[in-house]
């Protein structure tokens, strides 16, 4: 048995969320991974997070990026210059800030994230597809109850 700080005594055997959750978004990653693979797209899990990102909230600085995908701002800097080698990605001048530079979807990156955008959906069905309706929607619930409860207490 071992302690916590602040917390009751756990047992070694009982179940480790932080290394469960992590286990979980390893193989998620990495069939995600095999996804675009399949479907010809070489990227890593970051870079279609990224393009994602991008995609789904308009153009975003490297330092926007790096805080949503809890990256540090040096392999932020190293990801989008692979990104924008490959074509899908450009930066532009933030249009308030003439200092900053904004990330943006080229038309070849929207074409991309257009043949890739479903890939995720597809390992998020095959991660729930032993649950049933009741059981996915109790666990996406209690999952948001956690994930609330510590955002709540920082």
């Amino acid at each position: 048995m071992r302690m916590h700080k602040s917390f009751c005594p756990v047992s070694d055997d009982e179940p480790n969320l932080p290394l469960l959750l992590r286990r979980i978004r390893e193989a998620m990653s990495q069939h995600l991974e095999r996804g675009l693979g399949a479907l010809g797209a070489e990227l890593t899990f970051t870079q279609y997070l990224v393009l994602k990102n991008i995609a789904t909230e308009g153009p975003l600085t490297a330092g926007e990026l790096a805080r949503r995908l809890d990256h540090n701002a040096g392999a932020m800097t190293r990801l989008i210059d692979r990104l924008e080698a490959k074509g899908y990605v450009r930066r532009q001048p933030d249009a308030e800030d003439r200092r900053a530079l904004r990330i943006a979807l080229t038309e070849a990156g929207q074409a991309q994230w257009h043949a890739i955008s479903r890939c995720s959906e597809d390992v998020q069905r095959l991660a729930l597809s032993d649950l049933n309706e009741a059981e996915r929607n109790d666990l996406l619930s209690l999952l948001q109850r956690v994930r609330d409860t510590l955002e709540n207490h920082r």
